[in-house]
């Protein structure tokens, strides 16, 4: 058994972890610093629609935790954490390691959740990591094939239907991007690919209901009826059982089958049943934390991300969020080591990013302009990709993204496929995104200075013409 004493240890290895453990070994800190993460890699979630469609390499989005933290001063311990004990200051792992800490970070995440439904953890796919999406897409280049050889069309059509569970971003992004990809995989193989059918199933009528993305509803609507196959919407229809060929729901106080030969899930998550067991105070699973991400109870346990929100300031539990968290408490861990005060956490909610298909996306910049078309595909890709986990991993595959970009290099869809322009194009749109984003940024988020900084070069006029800023 091995005992480590006073190390700060940080459980969970997804943005707020990783994050919080690149920063505080950035920032010299005295203490050891142990992560604590089950899985051997880094899923980057928000580009794992990319690493299905191998618009990007599992290199860029699902790195190795060696490899990301290589020459830190961060040690990764790949284990499962089995119990944690705030009073003890200990956390035990399924290993038999016992780590006696003297501050916490409780970065979990959260888990599949199939709301009890008959047949869905058996005949489902969920999508939250590198290592499901690699999965979903030997499964469906599986069914393709499969359907490819198959001369009763009953039984093609059934290989060749896919049902998604559930209209929030992670359901929209996926139905589109399949939309786009699965007839172009079907074409190559001398399939028809108009006999795909991809259906979201959802619920109830509204799609991103109670989500960050609510105000994209309409143009994610018009996108996925905008796809090589338009996505189908099953709407109000409530998932009853999953059987290994079809998703039974209830709708209009009918039960209706529907008949698909695969089915994703990307209906919910719950937080981590570990954090269940704590003795603090919750908000259906997740830890209530004060402004500065310290449980009340626990000052030296800092808990962010999925795990955790505040009552006063609750925030979505998104990308950016579980960054900009993860940055802050090892600043706040930096003053205790220094007994100074820790200080509020302060979110900037810098807009949302969706992918609406292959080559498309939508950036909602500062929630106030809204890029469309491939631009924003360019600008969500670019956001994202600036966000690696370090510095030197960043510069590497960002600048291999951008080669890609304007070479059409390593692609699993040609450009001609997607009724894309040669390279000359790709270049002009890659660089319009970025010289149309910059001041579109600017406008949004400060139009006064903006407009007295540039009136004079008929800028904030042309601009209003191409794109009329939100009201």
């Amino acid at each position: 058994m091995q005992q480590v004493s006073h190390p700060t240890v940080i459980l969970g290895g997804g943005f707020a972890g990783l994050f919080t453990a690149l920063h505080l070994s950035q920032q010299n800190y005295s203490h050891p610093i142990i992560l604590i993460e089950q899985r051997d890699r880094f899923s980057f979630k928000p580009l794992l629609y990319e690493l299905l469609s191998g618009e990007l390499h599992s290199e860029q989005v699902y790195p190795r935790y060696k490899e990301l933290l290589a020459g830190s001063k961060v040690s990764f311990v790949q284990d499962t954490v089995q119990s944690i004990n705030l009073n003890e200051r200990r956390v035990n792992t399924a290993s038999g390691q016992v780590f006696d800490y003297s501050n916490l970070v409780l970065a979990l995440g959260s888990k599949t959740t199939y709301f009890n439904t008959a047949g869905a953890t058996e005949y489902t796919m969920p999508f939250t990591s590198g290592e499901e999406a690699i999965a979903l897409r030997k499964h469906l280049r599986h069914r393709l094939h499969q359907a490819i050889q198959t001369p009763n069309s009953e039984h093609r059509r059934l290989l060749l239907s896919v049902a998604v569970i559930g209209a929030g971003p992670a359901g929209i992004e996926l139905a589109c991007t399949l939309a786009d990809l699965l007839p172009i995989w079907y074409d190559e193989l001398g399939g028809d690919g108009s006999e795909i059918r991809i259906v979201l199933v959802n619920r109830s009528r509204e799609i991103l209901k109670g989500d960050v993305n609510t105000h994209l509803r309409c143009t994610a609507q018009r996108a996925m009826k905008n796809r090589v196959i338009p996505v189908d919407f099953l709407f109000d229809a409530a998932v009853t059982k999953i059987t290994s060929n079809g998703v039974e729901y209830q709708r209009y106080d009918q039960t209706q089958m529907l008949q698909a030969g695969t089915i994703v899930w990307t209906a919910g998550t719950t937080p981590h049943p570990l954090l269940m067991e704590l003795p603090v105070s919750q908000n259906r699973g997740r830890l209530l934390v004060t402004p500065t991400l310290q449980l009340p109870d626990f000052p030296e346990v800092f808990a962010a991300g999925d795990c955790a929100t505040a009552s006063d300031h609750p925030q979505p539990p998104t990308a950016q969020v579980a960054y900009q968290q993860g940055i802050a408490i090892a600043q706040n861990l930096q003053l205790i080591k220094q007994s100074k005060p820790t200080i509020p956490v302060q979110i900037q909610m810098r807009g949302t990013l969706m992918k609406l298909g292959l080559n498309e996306g939508v950036a909602n910049l500062f929630n106030k302009v809204q890029i469309k078309g491939q631009p924003g595909h360019l600008i969500r890709e670019g956001t994202y990709l600036q966000l690696l986990p370090n510095s030197v991993h960043n510069r590497k595959i960002t600048t291999e993204w951008l080669t890609d970009e304007l070479f059409q290099r390593h692609r699993s869809v040609t450009p001609m496929q997607l009724g894309q322009t040669p390279w000359l194009s790709g270049v002009a749109t890659a660089a319009a995104a970025l010289i149309l984003a910059t001041p579109l940024v600017w406008r949004a988020a400060q139009p006064m200075q903006f407009q007295r900084s540039l009136i004079w070069t008929g800028v904030p006029t042309l601009l209003d013409h191409l794109a009329p800023p939100s009201r």
